[in-house]
């Protein structure tokens, strides 16, 4: 099973390894979102949309639908 970036748990870090085919995948990897680059998934709005996930240096909002279009491979912890 595939892991995508919806399913990650706060402050759990990612490697996103594809983006998905669909409608918002050019856009996604217009503002960053593409293969070898971390994610971090930051926290969800009540209700669970939308998600926000540090990528570099900024702060990105996505609906459950767009974030399932980004698979993702967990970082292992750096905490020993």
């Amino acid at each position: 099973m595939t892991a995508t970036a919806e399913l990650l748990k706060p402050g759990s870090k990612a490697r996103i390894t594809r983006i998905k085919d669909g409608e918002f995948s050019l856009k996604l990897a217009e503002m960053g979102c593409v293969p070898g680059t971390e994610i971090t998934k930051m926290f969800t709005a009540a209700g669970g949309n939308p998600i926000a996930y540090q990528i570099d240096s900024y702060l990105l909002g996505l609906r459950i639908e767009e974030a399932s279009l980004i698979e993702v491979m967990p970082c292992e912890s750096s905490h020993p």
